[in-house]
């Protein structure tokens, strides 16, 4: 469908060139007109299917419209990442609006978000623990939204934000258009869907299955080979830019320290980061300077990379969903990606619920020039890793004071006693 059918304000549709849009998204095309037309909509879709712009260019479209100086649309997102990519979105879009949009999150000054609030915003697009923190103090007045957004309600329950949810829920006005769009449907987002949403249409895209044109691959390893396994296949495989996966953001870390070091132009997007530092590593990645990034899950919901080529899942994902939601970064605009898994013998059970989904067996690989027999290091009592090594004769002398310093301590002992026998 082209846009040109929507009828969209005018200033809102040089936004939609601006951005280079021409026909819609299936979630676009039929989200749109019922989002127009005032009714509560819930999405099913995928990252990356542009619902972004589905709830954004019609809420662009009510508000240019209206009063200005005061919240009118509330956006709600579970990571600071997601928060920007909207706000991005919503002043891209709505450039020649004059509408103003703010991003309200933790691990910066608040005082700067106050600042930006005093002076007047139609859009706020938050976090939930730092709206909390505004309404608390008084410094955000939504008595006047007309829009509420819960963007990604999945990632939000898995990330522990529902009770926060329902904490800004009763500080809003009853009389709002909701908009709730989730990958998933776990019962709790049903649940949620009831009390928020009335009467909503519900507007379904691809939520079960990745994209037809990501290649899926297994590579079964044992977990103290991962590593240089991951490096093998960068170094073998033909990569534009590659998203890793890990389970923890220590592990991402390290493992974007050991690439940095083995010479790949790499960086690594988890929790201990400040907020710049998160931004900069987004923004390298997007504009080529990282070939590689290394992320959990929760560091990389919100990542929009068209470019990405490959997806690595250094450790494979707690569930079949959020196996199709890391994938979901490739394969993206008709380009063709790759998912490849690392998978130990514990992950069986993982495999078979994630083929279940995609319907279809995933193909087990080998690198012909990798040696996969290479047993894991020793550990020593605390643990701790400890490499083979062979004795040498610094060793064997090592050995032998040591072994001469109770001899010694004794002589002297008996000698002071011996002195003191005599004195």
């Amino acid at each position: 469908m082209d846009f040109n059918r929507f009828n969209l304000h005018p200033t809102i549709m040089v936004g939609v060139d601006a951005a280079g849009f021409t026909r819609a998204t299936p979630i676009q095309a039929q989200a749109i007109p019922k989002i127009m037309q005032n009714r509560d909509v819930m999405g099913l879709a995928q990252t990356g299917t542009g619902k972004t712009a589905a709830f954004g260019l019609p809420i662009l479209h009510r508000l240019v419209k209206g009063e200005r100086g005061f919240v009118r649309a509330l956006v709600i997102a579970p990571t600071r990442e997601l928060a920007e990519q909207i706000n991005e979105s919503f002043n891209l879009l709505g450039q020649k609006s004059g509408l103003r949009s703010v991003t309200l999150y933790g691990g910066v000054g608040i005082n700067p978000q106050i600042t930006a609030l005093k002076r007047g915003v139609e859009i706020v697009v938050a976090c939930p623990g730092r709206l909390l923190d505004h309404l608390k103090q008084g410094t955000i007045n939504l008595s006047r939204l007309e829009v509420l957004v819960l963007d990604e309600a999945d990632r939000m329950f898995d990330m522990g934000f529902l009770p926060d949810i329902r904490r800004v829920i009763k500080q809003l006005p009853q009389q709002r258009q909701n908009l709730l769009f989730s990958a998933t449907m776990p019962k709790e987002i049903k649940h949620l869907t009831r009390e928020v949403l009335h009467n909503p249409e519900t507007v379904q895209v691809d939520t079960v299955a990745p994209a037809v044109t990501v290649k899926h691959a297994l590579y079964p390893v044992a977990q103290h080979l991962k590593t240089d396994l991951l490096l093998k296949l960068l170094e073998h495989t033909d990569t534009q830019s590659v998203l890793v996966f890990t389970r923890t953001k220590h592990r991402a870390k390290r493992l974007g320290e050991k690439l940095i070091k083995s010479g790949f132009q790499a960086a690594s997007l988890q929790g201990n980061l400040s907020q710049s530092r998160r931004q900069a590593a987004l923004n390298g990645f997007r504009d080529g300077s990282f070939q590689v990034l290394v992320a959990t899950d929760i560091a990389a919901r919100g990542i929009d990379v068209s470019q990405v080529s490959h997806v690595i899942n250094f450790d494979i994902p707690d569930t079949a969903d959020t196996y199709i939601h890391r994938i979901g970064r490739t394969g993206r605009a008709a380009r063709s990606g790759d998912a490849f898994t690392m998978v130990t013998s514990e992950d069986k059970a993982m495999v078979r619920a994630i083929e279940k989904v995609l319907d279809a067996p995933i193909k087990r690989c080998q690198l012909p020039d990798f040696d996969y027999e290479v047993p894991a290091p020793k550990r020593n009592a605390t643990g701790q890793r400890q490499p083979a090594h062979t004795k040498t004769s610094t060793d064997t002398e090592t050995q032998t004071a040591k072994k001469s310093r109770p001899r010694r301590r004794r002589r002297i002992r008996n000698r002071t006693t011996q002195s003191a026998n005599r004195g």
